[in-house]
């Protein structure tokens, strides 16, 4: 909350200023992964379109300008909301709805890409997409179950609290898909476990199992149909980060705000006779909405009048990855049809040869 740990120095061995069990060097770390996820999410709103020099600009501007003050406000024993005693065990405002808030206002300000609504955009690789969801569902393990910042209770049931919520939503979209459409994706089981793994963030140190299970059901459809809400107003957010992740969040501070249990995270909700414990979370989901898309109006109107936000036609139609980065997605090679290889003792198989570009054979295009 002031200046004393710039650039890091003054840092304490025995333990943090907030955490008198944990390093403070550690402390730093831990709190750092969440500060790097965050920006992240927002710039998938604004893929293919962006320039990346603007890029950095603006999430650098982001990070000490918005994440940074609201990261404070929940979480630090001195902030606003955590006085106020707004519930956020792992970052369901910090993270989540600052995230999803300012895609939303990303992806209205730099606007469409070129072709949307004329073209699909497929996921390009389903095996780095699902690969990628696997490291998600792992990793969101660190995130709510470290938030106890300890080997205990607390972080025992934000870890069980997790998996149940991520599974229950992966089974709710999945229904809903079946129901609507006739069958299941594998990209909307994706969809649905990163839905309730939103959803529970806020409230996976506070509920109960079973209230983890709900808050999974909920974030799950939520979720379905609040990707639907840029088809219906035609706005670009790319990969659904307000969606998911604004939409989740606000469905997981909501029930925290029913669900918690005294006996679980030391505050009862709503459901268990504490109605102002609901009034405090829609106070904390005002205040992060507001905060973070008006900040990041902001820093994207002086990034667009000094260096410019959006790339040109005709770098946007040829590929960022080869027009800004210098680098093909693919390799050069491909696999041919096949090749007969002999084999010791006389005998022949076939087996699948790499061939370069313009040789025999298929070669997949390369992806801009």
């Amino acid at each position: 909350g002031d200046g004393s740990r710039t650039w890091l120095v003054n840092m304490l061995d025995g333990g943090s200023h907030q955490v008198a069990d944990v390093p403070e060097s550690a402390f730093c770390f831990y709190q750092l992964t969440f500060a790097i996820i965050t920006p992240v999410l927002i710039s998938g709103a604004m893929v293919d379109r962006m320039k990346f020099t603007s890029l950095l600009a603006s999430m650098g501007l982001w990070h000490v300008l918005i994440y940074c003050p609201i990261a404070h406000v929940f979480w630090h024993p001195q902030g606003l909301m955590w006085r106020v005693g707004v519930l956020d065990f792992a970052g369901g405002n910090v993270v989540h709805l600052s995230a999803g808030s300012s895609a939303l206002v990303g992806a209205l300000v730099i606007g469409k890409r070129v072709g949307f609504g004329k073209r699909s955009f497929h996921p390009h690789n389903m095996l780095v997409s699902i690969t990628g969801a696997c490291f998600l569902w792992i990793g969101w393990f660190g995130f709510n179950a470290g938030s106890a910042y300890a080997a205990d209770s607390s972080a025992g049931i934000a870890f069980l609290n997790t998996q149940i919520a991520s599974s229950s939503a992966a089974l709710a979209w999945m229904c809903v898909e079946c129901l609507r459409r006739g069958q299941p994706s594998i990209v909307g089981l994706m969809n649905g476990s990163i839905a309730g793994l939103v959803a529970i963030t806020p409230a996976s140190g506070y509920v109960d199992p079973s209230g983890a299970f709900f808050v999974g059901i909920a974030g799950g459809l939520a979720c379905f149909y609040g990707v639907k809400i840029k088809v219906k107003f035609k706005f670009d957010d790319a990969l659904d980060c307000f969606g998911i992740h604004a939409v989740g969040g606000i469905v997981g501070n909501i029930l925290v705000g029913c669900l918690a249990q005294e006996s679980i995270g030391g505050v009862d909700g709503a459901f268990y006779g504490n109605p102002g414990q609901l009034a405090k979370q829609v106070y904390g989901i005002l205040f992060t909405v507001a905060f973070s898309a008006a900040g990041t109006a902001v820093i994207l109107f002086v990034v667009d009048h000094s260096i410019g936000l959006r790339l040109s036609t005709q770098l946007e139609q040829s590929g960022m990855d080869r027009a800004v980065h210098n680098t093909n997605m693919y390799s050069q090679l491909a696999i041919s049809s096949s090749t007969k290889l002999s084999e010791s003792g006389g005998g022949t198989g076939s087996m699948p040869a790499l061939t370069p570009r313009g040789s025999t054979g298929y070669t997949p295009r390369a992806n801009g």
